[in-house]
């Protein structure tokens, strides 16, 4: 049973754990927590509870909320210090009203911060599948955001989008809802006259990508359409459905379940879990380039050899994940690599044959092998 609908999103035999973001403007106003509106959500969890399902929630509003107690200027995005030490005081804040209201509700709250390490790493990755396994066995309610009062730009998810998809794959959860302040994916600008909601995609293709935005309409969260199809791509690979849908009415989830107002993106393949965790990696540590006929032997389901490869970007070790991009730069796949890249520049574009004399020792089979590579 898939997901094809977006009332489905409420029928805990399809949907048995959603996985529900909430962006910063939903969640913060210019005077601090919008309250009411979070009670109303959170009755709506409660409800989907009774109804059998689970729920996971991946929550914004840490640095936007830290940012007004500290009275700190660009809503505490304006230096990496600033942001670090909003998110230190607003996730007190933060997690203690998610307490407050599922508990008003006879729901106990269980807070996890996370970091990109925390999901990159597949070690890690493994204990917050059985951390989250876990608290959901148990009643609670997991409440996930970003630890933003350690993260630095290298190690950040950057957004809270990407990381709910993420969530969700550890989770192994039936969906994603990402609340938001649209209505969901438009074929243009929203702003520009004749815009239409796109209520279905079967996909995430480049022309679906170029009707995304970068921007974030409301100027105070990091995400924009780009990093919500970003997570919509990391949620397809682990044949998870994503419904993007407007957060600023009251009921949001049950204005997109009832009145089907959302974009729902279908499941469309189930990865294995390793496989799944890999593509839906966002830091990789290199970069092969492969020839036509490398990237048509891939797509028919063939590792990579090294005669194939024209191009070694790194550096990056054995077992690193790297990307594999055709000629024209599009990246075909994601895979482990056997090789590090010193020893990759030296086998590039030579024979199987030759590379015990390049190599000075007996070669393995493949540079990526199939059954540590995943097609995007």
């Amino acid at each position: 049973m898939t997901i094809a609908r977006l009332s489905d999103l409420a029928d805990a035999a399809l949907c048995p754990l959603l996985v529900v973001k909430v962006g910063s403007s939903l969640l913060v106003g210019p005077d601090g927590a919008r309250r009411a509106w979070l009670q109303g959500l959170v009755a709506e969890i409660a409800e989907a509870r009774a109804r059998g399902q689970r729920v996971i929630v991946v929550s914004s509003g840490s640095i936007a909320l830290g940012a007004g107690r500290l009275k700190l200027d660009k809503g505490g995005r304006g230096s990496l210090a600033d942001a670090q030490a909003a998110a230190a005081v607003g996730q007190i804040a933060l997690s203690g009203l998610w307490a407050e209201l599922l508990g008003g509700e006879g729901v106990t709250a269980a807070q996890i911060l996370l970091t990109l390490d925390d999901l990159e790493d597949r070690r890690r990755y493994l204990n917050v599948t059985a951390t989250l396994a876990r608290l959901l066995d148990a009643g609670a309610v997991p409440v996930i955001n970003e630890n933003d009062s350690v993260a630095t730009q290298e190690i950040r998810f950057g957004d809270n989008d990407r990381l709910a998809a993420r969530v969700a794959q550890a989770a192994q959860a039936s969906a994603v809802l990402l609340l938001s302040d649209v209505d969901g994916l438009y074929d243009r600008n929203p702003r520009e006259p004749g815009a239409q909601l796109i209520p279905q995609v079967q996909g995430v293709t480049p022309q679906v990508r170029a009707m995304g935005s970068a921007e974030s309409a409301s100027g105070m969260g990091s995400g924009g359409m780009t990093s919500k199809l970003q997570a919509a791509e990391i949620a397809e690979l682990a044949g998870i459905a994503l419904v993007i849908a407007n957060g600023t009415h009251d009921r949001p989830i049950a204005r997109a379940t009832q009145e089907r107002i959302g974009t729902l993106f279908c499941a469309r393949r189930r990865s294995g879990a390793r496989k799944a965790w890999l593509g839906g990696r966002l830091r990789l540590k290199g970069q092969l380039t492969v020839d036509a006929g490398a990237a048509a032997a891939l797509l028919r389901g063939s590792s990579l050899l090294a005669k194939g490869v024209t191009q070694v970007t790194g550096p990056f070790e054995r077992g690193d994940p790297v990307a594999i991009c055709g000629d024209d730069g599009q990246v075909l796949a994601h895979g482990l690599a056997e090789y590090g890249s010193d020893e990759c520049e030296r086998l590039q574009g030579r024979h199987s044959s030759e590379h015990a004399a390049l190599l000075g020792y007996a070669p393995r089979s493949a540079v990526i092998h199939r059954d540590q590579l995943v097609l995007k």
